[in-house]
C-alpha cells in the first residue's frame, strides 16, 4: 500500500507542477528556469531562463518598439503607447525592474506642444553612456516621415527624467535600436530616415548629445531601401550593420573599417525580412546575436540567430512561433552574460525573455533556410 501511496503522490507533484507552468505561461508571469520548465520546450527552445510580461494591465489599449538597458539599479525598459500607433495620444512609457519585479508603467515622454496641439511619440531608445547619465532617445511627429529627435537624461537610472531637449535638424539619434560607445566616449547611433525614401545614416556625439556629426546615407549607391539599422562589433576593428529591408525582403548588410565614418557598398544577407524591424548584439564571447522574424511577409514567428562572423548564421531559437505579431524586438547582454530581449506581442503587451547564450544549440541554415521549417 505504502508504495502504491508514494507513486500517487509523485504523480499528483508531477501534475500540479504542469499545471502551475501553463497557467503561468497564458498569465504572462515568469516562468524561471527549471528541470520540469526544460523538459515541456519544444526543440527550439533550449538556452531560454525565463520569459514574462512587462505588465498585463496598462493605461494605454496598444504598445509597440521597446527597448531595454541595465543601470546600477537593475533593468529599464521604454516603448510607445496609445490608443493606437500614430495617434496623438501615445507616449513614451517606461517601467523599471527592481531586481523582483517590474514596476508599474509611467509616461516618461509625451508630445504634447501646446494646451490645443499634440503629437504622437515613436521608438525609444535607452542607452546607459559608461559615464552619464542614462539617455532616453525618441521621436515626436505626425509621422515617421516629418518627425523629429528628442532627448531626455535620468541621473537615479530611470525614476525621474530631466526636461526633453530637441536634436538639431536632420538629427535623430538612434532611430531604433541601441548605439554603441568607443574607447573615447564617441556614442555611435545607428539612425534612418523616411522622408525622402527609406536611408540609412550613422549619427555620432562626442558630449553625450550636444553635438553631432553624420555619414549617409549608407544605401544610396545601390538604391536598396533600407531603415533601422543595428551595431556588431568585430575583433578585427571593423564595425558591421543590419537593416531592416522595405522591398528586398532580406537583412541587409554594410561594414566599415573607420569607427562608422565611411562605409562599404549594402548588399543583402541571405536571412528573410518581411518588411520588419531587427536588432543584433555582439556578445562577450565574441560571438553574435539576432533577434528577427524569420519569414518574407508577416511578423511570426520570432526568431534569435548566432553567428561567428557576422556572415554565416546558425539557427538557434524560436521565441514565438504562433499567429499575430511578435515584432520590434530589442536585446542586450548584461554584466552577468545573460542575454535579454523585449519584443511586441500583438501590440497590447511587452514580452521580456531571458537567455543563456552558453546554452543554445544552433543549428546550420542550409541557404537561409530554418531547419524544419517554420516550427509552427
Amino acid at each position: 500500500m505504502m508504495k502504491h501511496y508514494r507513486k500517487d503522490l509523485k504523480l499528483a507533484a508531477q501534475t500540479t507542477v504542469a499545471a502551475v507552468l501553463t497557467i503561468c505561461l497564458l498569465s504572462g508571469t515568469l516562468v524561471a528556469d527549471s528541470k520540469a520548465s526544460k523538459a515541456s520546450r519544444g526543440p527550439w527552445q533550449t538556452g531560454i531562463v525565463k520569459g514574462e510580461f512587462i505588465f498585463t494591465e496598462a493605461p494605454f489599449s496598444q504598445c509597440h518598439a521597446s527597448t531595454i538597458a541595465q543601470t546600477q539599479s537593475g533593468l529599464v525598459a521604454a516603448w510607445f503607447g496609445g490608443t493606437e500607433e500614430s495617434n496623438p495620444d501615445v507616449g513614451i512609457w517606461l517601467s523599471r525592474h527592481d531586481g523582483k519585479q517590474w514596476s508599474p508603467p509611467v509616461e516618461a515622454a509625451n508630445g504634447i506642444q501646446s494646451p490645443d496641439k499634440r503629437f504622437p511619440c515613436w521608438n525609444p531608445v535607452l542607452f546607459k553612456p559608461r559615464y552619464g547619465p542614462l539617455m532616453l532617445f525618441y521621436k515626436v511627429g505626425p509621422s515617421p516621415s516629418s518627425w523629429w529627435g528628442m532627448l531626455k537624461t535620468s541621473d537615479d537610472n530611470g525614476k525621474s527624467w530631466s526636461k526633453a531637449r530637441r536634436l538639431p535638424d536632420g538629427i535623430w539619434g538612434p532611430v531604433k535600436n541601441k548605439p554603441i560607445q568607443f574607447d573615447d566616449g564617441t556614442i555611435l547611433c545607428p539612425t534612418s530616415s523616411e522622408d525622402r525614401g527609406w536611408e540609412v545614416y550613422m549619427q555620432w556625439t562626442g558630449d553625450l548629445g550636444y553635438s553631432w556629426a553624420s555619414a549617409g546615407p549608407l544605401n544610396n549607391r545601390n538604391k536598396f531601401s533600407a531603415i533601422q539599422p543595428t551595431i556588431l562589433t568585430h575583433a578585427d576593428g571593423r564595425i558591421q550593420t543590419l537593416c531592416r529591408s522595405g522591398r528586398e525582403n532580406n537583412i541587409l548588410q554594410s561594414w566599415s573599417s573607420d569607427n562608422g565614418r565611411t562605409w562599404s557598398r549594402m548588399t543583402a544577407t541571405i536571412l528573410p525580412n518581411p518588411n520588419a524591424g531587427i536588432d543584433a548584439v555582439t556578445l562577450k564571447d565574441g560571438r553574435h546575436l539576432l533577434v528577427y522574424n524569420h519569414t518574407p511577409r508577416r511578423r511570426s514567428p520570432l526568431n534569435v540567430a548566432v553567428s561567428n562572423d557576422g556572415i554565416t548564421w546558425q539557427a538557434a531559437l524560436v521565441l514565438e512561433n504562433i499567429k499575430g505579431e511578435f515584432s520590434y524586438p530589442a536585446v542586450i547582454q548584461t554584466n552577468d552574460g545573460l542575454v535579454h530581449i523585449t519584443y511586441t506581442y500583438k501590440r497590447r503587451k511587452i514580452k521580456h525573455v531571458v537567455i543563456d547564450p552558453s546554452e543554445l544549440k544552433p543549428h546550420p541554415m542550409l541557404n537561409g533556410q530554418w531547419p524544419g521549417g517554420r516550427e509552427r
